[in-house]
């Protein structure tokens, strides 16, 4: 069987079409056709049809630039060549030497310099911003080196991108989205009910979601860094993540802002906020929306019930009525959170902290030698246990209410249902 032959060729034109107009041949490209591998283009092939491709259009652009600052502005005269140079413009689709002319200005045009070079006017930037773009969101996802091996073998890209090059472009790009940000503010609330009442109706509630950790450091492996993460979900469209190191960026409040109302909110939106109650994570969420509900994760509240239900377990040893008797009311607090009733949950917590000070107290009196490290543990979780109750007490909805609504009450991906 024959083979077949494909002639590529690009046809430039100005803005009106011309008989002559110039002819490039792209490629030629003899391909069998019959086995599966023979079907269409190879990479290889893609490649270098997209690389030649680019430095043509390149090129005829670059050129047609030139000859339009080739001439005065003010007298129309043909300006004189000083020099010239080539400038690489890194692409998508490979690196590109442009022929770059230095001109000498006119005389009835006075400038501080007396010669310029107009591709160094055009090209304000040596990297183009879709590889800056792919090269920020891939290394954003995976590591620096693996973004510059997937790019270059998809793209036919220079092979001397590393994973140096791809980490300078990141950073670059993210500074330059760091001066974009406006100026911390406490409230971002800066409008009255009247104004509110004149917006278009909004698509529907948003849903927030933050949470912190502690990542370990990679160079000092002693040390930890507290990340702070979250994801906010409107009502129609996709949902979007956020994060942020705390102590170390201070516009956090003014980033989640800018991205909520990236994703359409306004000042007569109903959003909610669902936060594990940490001190830091509380105070960002508030004052960013006139209609935010804010609601106390769920999971990291019956989490704190479970670590106190283990101490509780570890105490049954030394009195197992008293340790009973704790695990008792800790499911009497967990019943009465889930309903929303935050004053009857405290007063239980109340009795559990007396509980576990009368068998502390016990032990030392009947075992002064003893070693009281787990009671006294357990007296001090249960007494942060309060606080942490106490600085969310606002916070802690109807939780069964709230479920059988279908509406949100944790970050969790499925939110636990409570067990007695």
């Amino acid at each position: 069987m024959k083979k077949l032959k494909f002639r590529l060729q690009l046809l430039a034109e100005d803005e009106e079409p011309v008989p002559d107009a110039e002819v490039v041949e792209l490629a030629v490209l003899e391909k069998d056709c019959q086995r599966l591998e023979h079907l269409g283009l190879t990479l290889a092939e893609s490649k270098e049809i997209l690389g030649t491709l680019q430095r043509h259009v390149l090129e005829r652009q670059a050129s047609t630039f030139v000859e339009a600052k080739s001439r005065c502005p003010e007298c129309g005269g043909c300006l004189g060549l000083k020099g010239r140079h080539t400038i690489t413009f890194r692409t998508l689709f490979g690196d590109v030497a442009l022929d770059s002319p230095r001109l000498r200005r006119c005389r009835c045009s006075p400038a501080p310099t007396s010669t310029f070079s107009p591709i160094a006017e055009l090209l304000t930037e040596h990297t183009s911003p879709e590889l800056l773009y792919l090269q920020t969101k891939w290394s954003s996802l995976v590591s620096y080196g693996m973004t510059a091996k997937m790019l270059k073998d998809v793209l036919p890209i220079d092979e001397k991108l590393g994973a140096a090059t791809v980490r300078n472009h990141a950073l670059k790009v993210a500074l330059r989205s760091e001066q974009t940000l406006g100026e911390e503010q406490f409230s971002f609330i800066d409008s009255c009910p009247a104004q509110w009442t004149e917006l278009p109706p909004s698509e529907g509630p948003m849903t927030v979601g933050i949470d912190g950790g502690y990542v370990r450091d990679w160079t000092n492996k002693k040390s930890n860094f507290e990340v702070i993460v979250g994801r906010s979900a409107p009502w129609e469209g996709d949902a979007k993540q956020f994060g942020f190191v705390q102590g170390q960026d201070d516009k956090p409040k003014r980033r989640l802002f800018d991205l909520l109302c990236s994703q359409g909110m306004q000042m007569n939106q109903s959003v909610t906020f669902v936060s594990d109650g940490a001190d830091n994570v509380r105070d960002l969420q508030f004052y960013l929306n006139p209609h935010a509900e804010h609601v106390l994760d769920w999971f990291h509240l019956t989490m704190r019930i479970t670590v106190l239900d283990q101490h509780a377990k570890g105490a049954a040893r030394l009195d197992e009525k008293l340790a009973e008797e704790i695990r008792e009311d800790l499911q009497r607090v967990k019943w009465y959170c889930w309903h929303g009733n935050v004053y009857e949950a405290l007063r239980h917590i109340g009795f559990i902290e007396m509980d576990a000070e009368t068998l502390l107290y016990g032990l030392e009196e009947a075992h002064p030698e003893a070693d009281h490290r787990k009671p006294r543990k357990l007296v001090k979780t249960i007494g942060e246990f309060r606080s942490y109750i106490e600085s969310n007490a606002a916070m802690i909805p109807n939780y069964g209410q709230r479920w059988h609504y279908g509406e949100t009450i944790s970050t969790a991906p499925s939110s636990p249902l409570l067990t007695l």
